[in-house]
């Protein structure tokens, strides 16, 4: 049996992706090498021939032809080109199984494109799929549950284009605890969150750093949620790199803003080596949080939350949601504001979207303020799927646009980067009497030097940013991903139709 597993390409560009590289004419790349894929390949019986590709890297070419079985996985934001592919392949003879986080969401949008479709997860129904279709006896859908986690083996990194991926990836539990009215996560991967045992974790991140890897996603959806989890697996990072201390790795993981009220534990991920970490701020609204559920972000402010994360030695990456049933036309102001003060260069700012199967969804649904499929406008943060409260639809939208174009200006963007150099790291232990050359990667000098081809502004504030850099070596390599993640934001600006003529022509409204 021949199987190729397929990650599609985006449907348009995203702050998350790295279609920029391809973009301007560098080699193809993907922010985080996909788990998916290699996860799957690793369920693939003994004695099948296994193929992955990932199209973010190289397109798929016309090697893919001649497999018995194609698998694609996908997001909502890969949905169009999940189905062209299906169409492709079913045209070829091949037969064609869909799962995946969309799959999973919303089955009977995927179910007339595949053969076969796979909800849930995988662990404990991978055996009886595979052996069903080596035997041809396969059924036309399969569910998966919730699974214990420590029957998940280490994926098939061996087959992944590795080149291509800017971190490796590496999961250590499922679910969260919280309930985000807004958030799809927890309604296929559950509240209840299952772990791996640290020795698997150190097992799979043995592999990763074998093919090449030294920065890596903990693509947990709450890495820190579970405390004694956390530190259990920061400890055996820990013990990890200082066995490898010449060659070590450093990590970034999804994280909520109570972090900020345990210096233990901030301490404990600065000394494993984590560094990086998303956190949904969302709003400066107090109204909005308490009405979308995420209470777990009023304990302490916003401000003082990020500098106390920063004063450790941890950059933030910041999720921003406008458009709660609580928002005025002022929260732009608010926002902008605010954001232009914070040591958080990366900024992404989107529309609220009401994802199917979410509360949030099934609540305008019932009061008739939903304007077409979640699919429509998730692939473009300046798009919607909901009928905002507290103004107008176009005003929303427009709102949103202005808002992401003001915080990328150059100036802008500049301006937090040099509050991040201020914030970071423990007083006195920041600068250098000798400054040092920031020390740039062939990929992300090349990368960078087209960015400065944008214009004066964008040479200017490189130039300064890596000058005021120079001081910081601490810092220096949290400042270049923030250049390359910025190019990224730049041509997403390029590529993603904004305003609400976009959210409009997607809903057909």
């Amino acid at each position: 049996m021949k199987i190729h597993i397929i990650n599609p390409a985006v449907d348009l560009p995203s702050y998350h992706g790295a279609e920029v590289y391809a973009a301007w004419g560098l080699e193809g790349r993907t922010a985080v090498a996909d788990l998916a894929t290699a996860t799957l390949a690793a369920f693939v019986p003994e004695g099948w021939d296994i193929r992955i590709t990932d199209e973010a890297i190289a397109p798929l070419d016309s090697a893919g032809d001649g497999y018995d079985v194609v698998a694609i996985t996908g997001k909502v934001t890969q949905r169009a080109r999940m189905f062209e592919l299906a169409a492709l392949h079913r045209a070829r003879g091949a037969l064609v199984m869909i799962g995946g986080s969309y799959a999973s969401l919303s089955p009977d949008d995927v179910r007339p494109h595949a053969d076969v479709l796979v909800t849930g997860e995988i662990e404990d129904i991978a055996a009886g799929l595979f052996a069903d279709l080596a035997a041809g006896t396969w059924k036309d859908r399969y569910e998966g549950g919730r699974p214990d986690l420590r029957s998940s083996p280490v994926p098939r990194w061996d087959l992944y284009p590795n080149r291509g991926a800017n971190l490796g990836t590496l999961q250590t539990s499922r679910g969260c605890p919280f309930q985000c009215e807004f958030c799809d996560v927890i309604q296929y991967l559950g509240r209840r969150q299952r772990h791996k045992d640290p020795e698997q974790v150190i097992a799979e991140l043995e592999v990763l750093h074998r093919h090449g890897y030294r920065r890596v996603l903990l693509a947990d959806d709450n890495f820190t949620v579970h405390r004694r989890h956390a530190h259990a697996v920061l400890a055996a990072l820990r013990a990890w790199n200082a066995a490898h201390a010449d060659d070590p790795m450093q990590f970034m993981t999804q994280v909520s803003v109570d972090l900020a009220r345990d210096p233990e534990l901030m301490e404990a991920c600065k000394a494993a080596g984590l560094d990086t970490v998303f956190i949904g701020i969302e709003t400066v609204n107090e109204d909005s949080l308490r009405e979308s559920g995420k209470r777990q972000n009023l304990y302490q402010g916003a401000a003082d939350a990020l500098a106390a994360i920063l004063s450790h030695g941890i950059a933030v990456y910041a999720g921003i949601i406008v458009g709660f049933d609580a928002d005025r036309l002022d929260i732009f102001a608010r926002l902008a504001g605010f954001l232009q003060d914070s040591p958080v260069p990366m900024l992404s700012v989107g529309a609220l979207v009401a994802p199917n199967g979410t509360p949030l969804h099934d609540r305008l649904k019932a009061e008739g303020r939903l304007v077409g499929a979640d699919w429509q406008s998730a692939s473009s943060p300046f798009a919607t799927n909901i009928r905002p409260a507290g103004m107008s639809q176009t005003e929303l939208l427009d709102g949103v646009s202005r808002l992401c174009a003001d915080l990328y200006a150059p100036a802008a963007f500049e301006r937090r980067i040099m509050n991040f150099l201020a914030a970071y790291g423990a007083p006195g232990a920041r600068r250098v009497d000798t400054p040092q050359m920031v020390p740039l990667p062939p990929t992300e000098r090349a990368l960078i030097k087209r960015l400065s081809g944008l214009g004066e502004a964008e040479k200017r504030m490189i130039l300064r940013v890596l000058g005021a850099a120079m001081a910081r070596p601490d810092a220096q390599r949290a400042v270049v991903e923030f250049l390359s993640r910025y190019a990224q934001v730049r041509h997403m600006l390029g590529a993603v139709p904004a305003g609400v003529a976009a959210s409009r022509r997607a809903a057909g409204v």
